[in-house]
């Protein structure tokens, strides 16, 4: 029998996409899987939509046009069987003998033979602190291999879940950790990346490079290869030693950064990542309405994020950055970080704002706060999320 998978997906207001990606996720060719949603105290009322979509109640609509629509329609067959906890309620393990009973009213027409669990967080605990409410279920029950944490808004190709634990088993016996090919939603013939990144290099102040970022060419390698890096948060299959070796996600993250922490150690402890470029995911960050508008200024053009936004591409990334080297690498790290890179790109990140932004100084004031909590270790979650 193929070890079981628990696949962990968070959902923050979006439960229209998180619906799309278990219509496709339900349709998934790994034959032992077990489907764990958490709300982190969705204000839109997102449990009792998805709770109703389960029922058969509502189904969201895809684009026919739509090249990618065929992963997640039409709906998988109705109801599906599910049970719902609490926070507390999770971190004991639920009910085993509910799940157990439901599991013979799953229906023939999606691949998993469990309940979907729901687990409501009572709290927005950001990407870190959600998916670890998922992990400690999991480990409370202590009936799985492997966790698929993968974002909400995504959908998967079949094979996706199945190529992954093939290269846990095909390769080395140290690994602890598997991505996915990343591709752009709503332009699926660019990838956004292979798996993460070549290398996390904290010198550079953004963890590394991807390993090939927004490539024309959707690269037809299909041998898994090592990486140094890290996993991209979107798509990680973890092995459940490794989990119990390092721990959960730093929740000191809240969000951003999280997965670049959780990768470095356990590339410390001796662990591998491999990247599976035969398990593809469909990835829409970047196609929001959120990510703010294409402005120019003079032959300078680029897609600039709304304000709202700004307070995870400018706060977090600055908070969570330093946070990050000085847990790493102490004081005399930090220094050496701060005086290199990471303030040229301050310097041209204010420039930038002052000549193409709305609200300059407003911006400008969050980078600041940002690089001040980082250094007086104020961390979680940050005012206005």
């Amino acid at each position: 029998m193929k070890p079981k998978v628990y696949i962990i997906t968070l959902n923050y207001k979006n439960w229209y996409d998180t619906i799309e990606c278990l219509e496709s996720v339900l349709r998934n060719d790994y034959p032992n899987y077990q489907v764990i949603v958490i709300d982190n105290n969705s204000p839109n009322n997102s449990m009792e939509y998805l709770k109703a979509w389960a029922e058969g109640k509502i189904d969201i609509w895809v684009d026919p046009r739509n090249p990618l629509r065929k992963l997640s329609f039409p709906p998988v067959p109705k109801p599906v069987p599910y049970v719902y906890y609490t926070r507390e309620e999770a971190e004991k393990g639920g009910n085993p003998d509910l799940e157990k009973k439901l599991e013979r009213e799953v229906p023939e027409g999606i691949t998993t033979k469990y309940p979907i669990v729901f687990i409501q967080s009572g709290d927005n605990l950001g990407f870190a602190g959600g998916n670890n409410l998922g992990m400690k279920y999991a480990l409370a029950k202590n009936d799985f291999k492997y966790i698929w944490i993968l974002n909400n808004d995504t959908v998967v190709e079949k094979e996706a879940l199945s190529e992954m634990v093939k290269t846990f088993k095909e390769k080395d016996g140290k690994i602890g950790m598997v991505g996915s090919k990343l591709i752009r939603y709503y332009n699926p013939e660019k990838l956004q990346a292979l798996c993460g990144t070549k290398r996390i290099n904290w010198k550079t102040g953004n963890y590394g490079e991807y390993i090939c970022p927004d490539c024309d060419s959707l690269i037809t390698d299909k041998e898994p290869f090592e990486i140094m890096g890290y996993v991209i948060g979107a798509s990680m299959l973890i092995k459940k030693e490794l989990i119990k070796d390092i721990g959960f996600f730093d929740d000191a993250y809240f969000m951003w950064a999280e997965e670049s922490d959780f990768c470095f150690r356990a590339l410390k402890n001796g662990w591998k990542l491999y990247c599976c470029p035969t398990s593809v995911i469909y990835h829409k960050e970047g196609g929001s309405s959120e990510e703010g508008n294409i402005k120019n200024f003079l032959w300078f053009v680029k897609r600039r994020p709304s304000f709202h936004r700004f307070i995870i591409t400018g706060y977090l990334t600055n908070r969570n950055g330093i946070y990050f080297v000085k847990k790493h690498f102490g004081y005399r790290g930090l220094v050496k970080f701060f005086l290199g890179k990471f303030l040229k790109i301050q310097i041209k990140s204010i420039v930038a704002i002052l000549l193409l932004d709305d609200n300059k100084f407003a911006r400008i004031r969050i980078l600041l706060k940002g690089i001040k909590d980082g250094f007086l270790g104020r961390m979680g979650k940050p005012d206005g999320l």
